[in-house]
């Protein structure tokens, strides 16, 4: 049958009833509280008419109830997936009807929006609502606290669970719209280390049992990042595994100090971040206030998804000498293919990571990339992986192949391979742009930019960020006469997409040179807009 996390989160709960599992601003939930709430909500979706793998949209920002709502579909035997709040209305619905949903859970700040879209989603089932904004729940909504404060006994439902019960993972990818990453509960346990913990010498856990006798109260994990990224819930996936707490940040709006002052006064042990985006404040803040804060409690930092500088790196271990940080490649549809991992006196340079043991470099040709040789290649891990893409045949077939024998995932991600085994990583081989560890498609942009009345034609490519690792820059055609900028070129892309993927530059060129097959010089333009904008290293 294999692992199921509504199994191994119940005999977490079995062991420390009374140890905090979900922490946010004054709110503190024990595990007994997590494990009874998680069955109320479960035992109504089973009373709603939700069947074996119907799907659950999580669609809230960071707090207490995110990974109970996700429990409650795993004791249900469905399968829960996450919705990117940044989404605007169009994204949302594409979203919510590509994942079939039959149920949603929403934060009230989203109610005016998912009453626009709820007309065209005749699958959901239920609407559940968490009030966050005092304006009390819809007239269409169940009150999602009000249904689970009370708890309930333990639920199992009539079709049983299994480890072939699937969490879907939404990642916009390099398709443009968002894909959903089935990854079966066994095979993510697998590759979480089922239960294990390697920087402690705990063994995998063989059964049950073991992971109730393990739990034990104290550790913590503050995610910084939103929990609606695979870095956020992988993460946190871990530490609950072993009996510890998550944290929250109270606020909404990432604050330095703010992520300071709960490591304070948490004492938390473990943080989740991505990247620059948050390690560049976090440090900034510890060079202007670092008495300010007790952060001895502080044992390590987890990043996956961007670029973790070197210099940022050397700087936190210099407030944070007792800690380990841990920059991880991996991605949503591939976990495990390489850690670069720096204490004090040993930090590894960026992008240099060491290969993870199911990990290998494939050129496109299906040969293997010898060492030191210089030879680019796309990386490939093998071990547990994920399903495939949900409803999307030709993705999945592209992403997952089968070499000699052996069935790899294959992201994207190009790196060569140095001498000692390590992997200096490349880029994705796609024009894909990650800012601050969203991925944006470039078309997707380019068509909203071309609706522009002063737009004729558009490109969109990455420059640097210092920040964000990568920014977005619109390189336009103008129509003849017009002079667009950048504030009302960017307010646009925002009435219909995220806000993330509105331009950052804006690069004004005479002709966007399209071949006559409609193709465009996606290296010459972006060699241009970075020499353009000051970033052309």
């Amino acid at each position: 049958m294999g692992w199921n996390f509504g199994d191994v989160y119940e005999a977490v709960a079995q062991g420390v009833p009374d140890a905090p599992a979900q922490i946010h601003g004054d709110i503190v939930r024990t595990w007994g509280e997590f494990d009874r709430r998680a069955n109320a909500l479960a035992e109504d979706l089973i009373d709603a008419g939700l069947q074996k793998q119907s799907k659950v949209g999580i669609y809230l920002y960071n707090g207490p109830d995110y990974f109970e709502i996700v429990q409650a579909a795993f004791k249900g035997a469905f399968a829960p997936f996450n919705t990117n709040y940044r989404y605007g209305p169009d994204e949302v619905a594409y979203l919510f009807d590509n994942a079939d949903a039959e149920a949603v859970v929403f934060h009230t700040s989203f109610a005016d929006l998912i009453d626009q879209i709820r007309g065209r989603l005749p699958l959901v089932r239920r609407w559940y609502a968490i009030d966050d904004t005092g304006s009390g729940i819809p007239d269409w909504a169940v009150d999602h606290q009000a249904l689970v404060s009370p708890g309930a006994d333990r639920v199992m439902p009539p079709w049983g669970r299994s480890g072939d019960d699937v969490l879907m993972l939404y990642t916009g990818g390099t398709t443009g719209m968002p894909k959903g990453v089935m990854w079966r509960q066994d095979d993510l346990f697998t590759a979480l280390g089922r239960g294990g913990n390697a920087l402690v010498g705990a063994p995998p856990a063989e059964t049950l049992d073991d992971i109730t006798e393990r739990a034990a109260a104290g550790a913590s994990l503050l995610v910084a990042c939103p929990m609606m990224h695979g870095t956020g819930q992988f993460t946190a996936f871990g530490m609950m595994q072993t009996g510890g707490a998550v944290v929250a940040l109270p606020s909404r709006r990432f604050d330095p100090a703010e992520l300071w002052r709960v490591v304070d006064e948490r004492s938390v042990n473990v943080l989740a971040i991505v990247g620059d985006a948050f390690a560049k404040p976090m440090l900034a803040e510890l060079d202007a206030n670092r008495d300010a804060y007790d952060l001895s409690s502080v044992l390590a930092m987890i990043s996956s998804g961007v670029m973790w500088s070197q210099e940022v790196k050397n700087g936190l271990i210099g407030h944070l000498p007792q800690v380990i940080l841990s920059d991880n490649f991996s991605s949503s549809e591939a976990l495990g293919m390489g850690t670069s991992v720096s204490r004090a006196g040993a930090t590894e340079s960026t992008a240099r990571f060491k290969v993870g043991a199911r990990c290998k470099v494939f050129t496109e040709d299906g040969r293997e990339v010898e060492a030191g040789s210089g030879e680019a290649g796309m990386v490939a891990v093998g071990g547990p992986q994920p399903v495939g893409y949900y409803k999307d045949e030709a993705k999945t077939e592209s992403t997952f192949r089968t070499v000699d024998g052996v069935r790899y995932s294959i992201p994207g991600d190009w790196a060569t391979v140095n001498e000692d085994g390590t992997l200096n990583l490349l880029g994705r081989g796609s024009v894909c742009i990650n800012t601050g560890g969203e991925k944006v498609f470039p078309e997707e942009v380019e068509e909203a930019l071309k609706r522009h009345p002063t737009v004729n034609d558009a490109v969109c490519v990455a420059v640097p960020d210092e920040r964000f690792g990568e920014a977005i820059c619109a390189v336009v055609e103008p129509v003849p006469g017009a002079e667009p900028t950048l504030d009302e070129l960017a307010g646009h892309v925002r009435t219909g997409l995220a806000s993330y993927k509105a331009p950052r530059h804006l690069v004004v060129v005479e002709t966007i040179g399209r071949a006559v097959n409609g193709k465009v010089d996606y290296k010459g333009l972006t060699a241009h807009a970075r020499g353009a904008v000051g970033a052309d290293t």
